[in-house]
């Protein structure tokens, strides 16, 4: 075992310890080797995110089967088909043709995937997903109700790119708002609506705080990305 291998599960482990007990931890693997997933599978973890559809399906094959994989990227419509059956959840779902794409690609697959839907709240406008009147309206005519082979399991969100904790904070209740108010109307009918994934490396416990089920942390268990 190399010293970075230690690190690494030393690092899994603390922040399992760290982590409170019912929020999933996404240990962000994109843009590192097969090893390093590897060491950290080895101290327990199961849950890794990645963001290109061709690096998951590189590593996918020489990895532990019983690893679940999220996609957490923007995920272009042409590589939608590739991507279909390999994946835990695809977080990151930014447009209604993305999300009809992923229910006909996994119709024609014979499966059932697991998404959540993205809500843009950051102030960057470089930041894909829902504004929340856009994402609330969705819901509010029922437009998922045309989706045969997809399960809307939450949210999916990403604050500012700041120091301002006050300004993060605000980003991550309004992310956890838009799922509240759709999570609320009962009249929808919604089953496994249950999931806000946001939060990482450097703000995962202000996200934590404000309602997040899931956290994405890469660099605070890997280091820097490996390009």
């Amino acid at each position: 075992m190399t010293e970075r291998d230690k690190h690494i599960m030393e690092r899994i482990a603390e922040l399992r310890r760290d982590i409170p007990g019912g929020v999933t931890l996404c240990a962000v693997s994109k843009f590192h080797p097969a090893d390093d997933i590897r060491a950290a599978y080895e101290a327990g973890q199961l849950c890794f995110g990645e963001s290109r559809v061709q690096e998951l399906l590189a590593k996918e094959p020489v990895l532990p089967a019983d690893i679940r994989w999220h996609f957490i990227g923007h995920l272009q419509t042409n590589k939608v088909r590739q991507l279909i059956g390999r994946t835990a959840m695809i977080e990151s779902v930014d447009s209604e043709r993305l999300l009809s794409l992923i229910d006909s690609e996994s119709a024609r697959a014979g499966v059932t995937t697991r998404v959540l839907m993205q809500v843009h709240v950051a102030r960057e406008e470089t930041k894909f997903g829902f504004y929340p009147e856009e994402l609330l309206e969705y819901f509010r005519e029922r437009r998922f109700e045309s989706l045969t082979n997809t399960h809307i399991c939450g949210v999916m969100g990403m604050a500012s790119n700041t120091d301002d904790t006050a300004r993060v904070r605000a980003d991550f209740a309004a992310i956890a708002g838009v799922f509240r108010e759709i999570a609320a109307d009962a009249s929808l009918g919604l089953r496994g609506f249950d999931q806000i994934s946001m939060g990482m490396s450097g703000d995962w416990p202000i996200a934590v705080e404000e309602g997040a089920t899931i956290v994405r942390i890469g660099s605070s268990i890997f280091g820097p990305r490996q390009y």
